[in-house]
Protein backbone atom coordinates (compact mmCIF):
# COMPACT_ATOMS: atom_id res chain seq x y z
CA UNK A 1 0.00 0.00 0.00
CA UNK A 2 2.85 2.72 0.66
CA UNK A 3 5.02 1.31 -2.27
CA UNK A 4 5.56 4.07 -4.82
CA UNK A 5 5.88 3.88 -8.67
CA UNK A 6 8.88 2.36 -9.25
CA UNK A 7 8.63 -0.50 -6.57
CA UNK A 8 5.18 -1.09 -7.76
CA UNK A 9 7.05 -1.61 -11.73
CA UNK A 10 9.41 -3.72 -9.92
CA UNK A 11 6.40 -6.72 -9.46
CA UNK A 12 5.98 -8.87 -12.53
CA UNK A 13 3.32 -7.88 -15.05
CA UNK A 14 3.31 -4.62 -13.64
CA UNK A 15 3.82 -1.70 -15.75
CA UNK A 16 3.02 2.07 -15.56
CA UNK A 17 -0.22 2.07 -16.71
CA UNK A 18 -0.69 -0.82 -13.80
CA UNK A 19 1.30 0.93 -11.00
CA UNK A 20 -0.59 4.16 -11.86
CA UNK A 21 -4.12 2.73 -11.31
CA UNK A 22 -2.84 0.89 -7.96
CA UNK A 23 -1.11 4.43 -6.97
CA UNK A 24 -4.59 6.01 -7.72
CA UNK A 25 -6.51 2.80 -5.53
CA UNK A 26 -4.56 3.42 -2.45
CA UNK A 27 -4.56 7.14 -2.67
CA UNK A 28 -8.30 6.78 -1.85
CA UNK A 29 -8.61 6.93 1.92
CA UNK A 30 -11.47 5.14 2.00
CA UNK A 31 -9.64 2.06 0.28
CA UNK A 32 -7.20 1.79 2.81
CA UNK A 33 -9.41 2.51 5.88
CA UNK A 34 -11.35 -1.03 3.54
CA UNK A 35 -8.36 -2.99 3.63
CA UNK A 36 -7.28 -2.16 7.31
CA UNK A 37 -10.47 -3.53 8.24
CA UNK A 38 -10.10 -6.63 6.67
CA UNK A 39 -6.53 -6.90 8.11
CA UNK A 40 -7.44 -6.29 11.53
CA UNK A 41 -10.48 -8.83 11.17
CA UNK A 42 -8.39 -11.54 10.21
CA UNK A 43 -8.35 -11.30 6.47
CA UNK A 44 -5.04 -12.10 5.30
CA UNK A 45 -3.42 -12.53 1.25
CA UNK A 46 -1.05 -15.83 0.94
CA UNK A 47 2.09 -14.64 -0.76
CA UNK A 48 3.36 -16.68 -3.49
CA UNK A 49 2.04 -19.17 -6.00
CA UNK A 50 -1.29 -19.50 -6.56
CA UNK A 51 -2.46 -22.66 -5.89
CA UNK A 52 -3.89 -25.13 -8.16
CA UNK A 53 -7.50 -25.66 -7.78
CA UNK A 54 -10.34 -26.73 -9.31
CA UNK A 55 -11.15 -30.03 -11.02
CA UNK A 56 -9.48 -32.01 -13.04
CA UNK A 57 -11.44 -34.10 -14.97
CA UNK A 58 -9.06 -34.76 -17.79
CA UNK A 59 -6.35 -35.63 -15.65
CA UNK A 60 -3.89 -38.21 -17.18
CA UNK A 61 -5.27 -38.22 -20.44
CA UNK A 62 -3.47 -37.37 -24.08
CA UNK A 63 -5.68 -35.83 -26.84
CA UNK A 64 -4.99 -34.88 -30.22
CA UNK A 65 -6.74 -32.55 -32.17
CA UNK A 66 -7.49 -32.16 -35.80
CA UNK A 67 -9.59 -30.72 -38.01
CA UNK A 68 -11.39 -27.68 -37.86
CA UNK A 69 -13.92 -27.30 -34.70
CA UNK A 70 -17.28 -25.86 -35.44
CA UNK A 71 -16.65 -22.94 -32.96
CA UNK A 72 -13.50 -23.75 -30.79
CA UNK A 73 -10.08 -22.34 -32.21
CA UNK A 74 -7.21 -24.77 -31.90
CA UNK A 75 -5.54 -22.70 -28.84
CA UNK A 76 -8.76 -22.52 -26.98
CA UNK A 77 -9.53 -26.13 -27.06
CA UNK A 78 -5.93 -27.04 -26.41
CA UNK A 79 -5.88 -24.16 -23.13
CA UNK A 80 -9.32 -25.95 -21.92
CA UNK A 81 -7.72 -29.29 -21.93
CA UNK A 82 -4.74 -28.49 -20.54
CA UNK A 83 -6.43 -26.28 -17.53
CA UNK A 84 -8.55 -30.13 -16.98
CA UNK A 85 -5.85 -31.30 -16.79
CA UNK A 86 -5.44 -33.19 -20.47
CA UNK A 87 -2.39 -33.21 -22.38
CA UNK A 88 -2.28 -32.12 -26.15
CA UNK A 89 -0.22 -34.07 -28.13
CA UNK A 90 1.02 -33.41 -32.08
CA UNK A 91 0.68 -36.93 -33.32
CA UNK A 92 -1.83 -40.22 -32.40
CA UNK A 93 -0.54 -43.07 -30.62
CA UNK A 94 -1.28 -46.27 -28.65
CA UNK A 95 -1.16 -44.14 -25.45
CA UNK A 96 -3.57 -41.36 -26.98
CA UNK A 97 -6.88 -41.29 -25.48
CA UNK A 98 -9.30 -39.10 -27.77
CA UNK A 99 -8.78 -37.71 -30.97
CA UNK A 100 -11.18 -34.56 -30.91
CA UNK A 101 -12.01 -34.22 -35.14
CA UNK A 102 -13.45 -31.72 -36.41
CA UNK A 103 -14.22 -30.35 -39.96
CA UNK A 104 -11.42 -31.51 -42.92
CA UNK A 105 -9.87 -33.81 -40.05
CA UNK A 106 -6.77 -35.79 -42.33
CA UNK A 107 -4.20 -38.47 -41.39
CA UNK A 108 -4.75 -38.30 -37.31
CA UNK A 109 -7.98 -39.34 -37.65
CA UNK A 110 -7.31 -42.43 -40.12
CA UNK A 111 -4.87 -43.14 -37.43
CA UNK A 112 -6.81 -43.08 -34.56
CA UNK A 113 -9.54 -45.09 -36.35
CA UNK A 114 -6.32 -47.73 -37.47
CA UNK A 115 -5.59 -47.72 -33.83
CA UNK A 116 -8.83 -48.07 -32.14
CA UNK A 117 -8.60 -44.36 -30.06
CA UNK A 118 -11.53 -43.12 -29.22
CA UNK A 119 -13.19 -40.60 -31.81
CA UNK A 120 -15.24 -37.18 -30.03
CA UNK A 121 -16.13 -34.11 -31.86
CA UNK A 122 -15.96 -30.99 -30.57
CA UNK A 123 -19.51 -31.37 -28.53
CA UNK A 124 -17.95 -34.55 -27.29
CA UNK A 125 -15.11 -32.47 -25.68
CA UNK A 126 -17.00 -30.09 -23.95
CA UNK A 127 -19.31 -33.19 -22.61
CA UNK A 128 -15.69 -34.49 -21.24
CA UNK A 129 -14.46 -31.42 -20.22
CA UNK A 130 -17.82 -30.50 -18.14
CA UNK A 131 -18.62 -34.13 -16.38
CA UNK A 132 -14.82 -36.19 -17.12
CA UNK A 133 -14.40 -39.08 -18.60
CA UNK A 134 -16.76 -42.23 -17.63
Amino acid sequence: MNADAAALQQVPDVGPIVAASLLAFFNESHNREIIERLLDAGLYWVEGEPADVGPKPLAGRTLVLTGTMPTLKRDDAKAMIEAAGGKVAGSVSKKTDYVVAGEEAGSKLEKALELGVSVIDEAGLLKLLEKGVE
